[in-house]
């Protein structure tokens, strides 16, 4: 794989080019467009420049790889925006990391064939939003992107997503500051493996932001609302019982809830609304 450095792009700063870059020759001005790839050397379409074999030279006049210069890069916006969600969910990664190695290893309620993994975070209304997955729970994530938050732990927040509105728990620590998290499993022990969660994890945040779920989870919030009314009137109505028979009046099944409708009913196990390291 090319390692060459771009003289005339970013001081020769290769990282700040993305796969989407189109090059140009410096001696003789030719182009070389990821989209089209070169058919003298036989690189196939979609090959990025930096991943042009070591030897490709310039097709017009051979000159080396280093020789050539970004012509227009559509793609380094969005690469630099990556990077820089990428370095604010890794302090997140590292916090929970510690308390699993330090903490957590030994707690019954975890599940040692998972590990720590940030999944699909990017930046949404201000904010960084993803999923953390834990051996001990699966959480929705809500970051500061900018000036950190003071935030009161416990505190709880309903969000507005396209999918509908969730409950956050507002949490802070010391080296990360302030955190909001919507419970989506905990504990994990329905995931065998770390690639069952993190599939689930990359449904949840595609779901949550498709508007077309949003009239099922509000019919599952009117289905919760009716059930609970109808177990309010049997209970009135065999409030005059004795007490003896208070044990026999029938427990209704877990209500539907929006988390249950995002994760595709896999939240049917008990799941505690908890901040990410209550379990401490």
């Amino acid at each position: 794989m090319s390692v060459a450095t771009f003289e005339g792009s970013y001081l020769g700063a290769q990282d700040k080019i993305s796969p989407l870059a189109i090059m140009e020759c410096k001696v003789c001005w030719t182009p070389y467009d990821p989209a089209e790839g070169d058919d003298i050397r036989q690189i196939d379409p979609g090959t990025p420049f930096t991943a042009l074999p070591d030897d490709w030279t310039c097709p017009t006049c051979s000159a080396p790889a280093e020789q050539f210069m970004v012509l227009e890069d559509p793609g380094a916006e969005a690469m630099q925006e990556a990077k820089r969600v990428e370095a604010v969910t890794a302090k997140l990664v590292d916090e929970f990391n510690e308390i699993w190695h330090s903490k957590m290893r030994d707690v019954p309620l975890v599940n040692k064939a998972l590990r720590i993994e940030a999944i699909g975070f990017q930046a949404w209304n201000g904010q960084i939003l993803g999923v953390l997955v834990s051996p001990w729970f699966m959480n929705l994530i809500l970051l500061p992107d900018g000036e950190e938050w003071d935030l009161v732990t416990g505190a709880k927040e309903h969000i507005a997503f396209p999918s509908g509105e969730y409950e956050f728990i507002h949490n802070t620590r010391d080296t990360i500051g302030g955190y909001k998290a919507c419970s989506l499993f905990s504990p994990m022990h329905d995931f065998t493996r770390q690639k069952d969660a993190t599939d689930v994890a990359r449904a949840v945040m595609g779901a949550l932001f498709d508007e077309a779920n949003k009239a099922e989870t509000d019919r599952a919030a009117d289905i919760r609302q009716a059930r609970e009314a109808e177990l309010a009137a049997q209970e009135a109505a065999e409030a005059d019982a004795a007490k003896a028979d208070e044990d026999d009046v029938p427990v209704l099944d877990a209500k539907p809830t929006r988390r249950a409708f995002l994760t595709a009913g896999m939240a049917d196990a008990p799941v505690t609304e908890t901040p990410l390291d209550a379990a401490e």
